[in-house]
């Protein structure tokens, strides 16, 4: 079994997403302060510990200790912290869509909503796992991406971007089609299995197959479960999905990111000459487009 990923430390993120993860393990007084941080961020910004402590009827002593207990070195850290949050949009946590709300605040709460999930990722993903995945694809033979629903989008991406690089690609999103791909497969083959919550059981079943098979297996997460135990490497894209049925799939976005982190590290790789190629792949495309330097 590979080792599990290593997740940044809580402190380095969202300083807003942190407190939400972390409220039910804080002490009960501590828990005051959390409700109110998260309930008005930009009010406690503005406080002193004073303030904070008067408005969430706590001693002062209790509003540093719960800077401490969330990973901050004090109260001023912690509102440094808090300033790079709200710099980043309304957290996730606000983010929920209302009936109530107009195209322009929908269109406020979904940006907010992606750009603070997006940072969260990208200070949880392990990036010796992003570097081990890269030497794999680098040296692949073939390349296979599996998924289903919306994995099976971001498998489909994927498989458009990777022949560039010279390497024979598919993307499978039918379970039959899966089994059938991954039983011809052989050893200096890759296989990247895509599934949000790690225990989709047809792609346990792909990556246990490709494993058999003598082939890599890249698992790209939303959050551990069985699959990466099938997996070499594993890359944890930990969102801040909200179930609100009107919030978009932030894992979506999140692993299409890193497909893209991915296949520019391959590219990076490859040398002067397949930039030269890449170059002129992209000169011809430009003659499918409609633009005015044609006629």
């Amino acid at each position: 079994m590979p080792p599990k990923p290593r997740l940044s430390s809580p402190a380095i993120g969202n300083i807003l997403e942190v407190i939400r993860t972390k409220r039910e393990e804080l002490r009960k007084s501590d828990r005051k302060v959390c409700e109110l941080v998260l309930a008005d961020p930009k009010r406690v910004f503005n406080a002193t510990v004073a303030e904070t402590a008067e408005w969430a009827q706590v001693s002062q002593p209790t509003v540093i200790r719960f800077c401490t207990s969330i990973g901050c070195q004090g109260y001023q850290d912690f509102k440094l912290r808090l300033a790079q949050s709200l710099a980043l949009g309304t957290p996730a946590t606000h983010s929920v869509i209302l009936d109530t709300d107009t195209p322009a605040g929908v269109t406020e709460k979904i940006f907010d909503y992606a750009i603070t999930s997006l940072d969260w990722v990208r200070h949880h993903l392990d990036p010796e796992a992003i570097d081990r995945a890269v030497n794999i694809l680098e040296k692949a033979n073939r390349i296979e991406f599996f998924g289903f629903g919306a994995s099976g989008i971001v498998a489909r991406d994927a498989q458009q971007k990777f022949p560039l690089f010279g390497v024979p690609c598919g993307a499978e999103t039918d379970a039959h089609q899966q089994i059938m791909v991954v039983s011809m497969l052989k050893r200096g083959d890759v296989v990247v299995v895509i599934s949000n919550t790690g225990a989709t059981l047809s792609i346990i079943e792909t990556a246990r197959r490709a494993r058999d098979r003598g082939c890599q297996v890249i698992g790209l997460v939303g959050m551990e479960g069985p699959l990466v135990e099938f997996c070499d490497v594993v890359l944890l894209a930990e969102t801040l999905e909200n179930t609100n049925i009107y919030t978009p799939t932030i894992s979506r976005i999140a692993a299409l990111a890193i497909i893209d982190i991915l296949s520019t590290a391959v590219a990076l790789r490859r040398g002067a000459e397949h930039i030269e190629l890449f170059t002129g792949m992209k000169r011809n495309l430009r003659y499918l487009r409609t633009t005015t330097d044609r006629f």
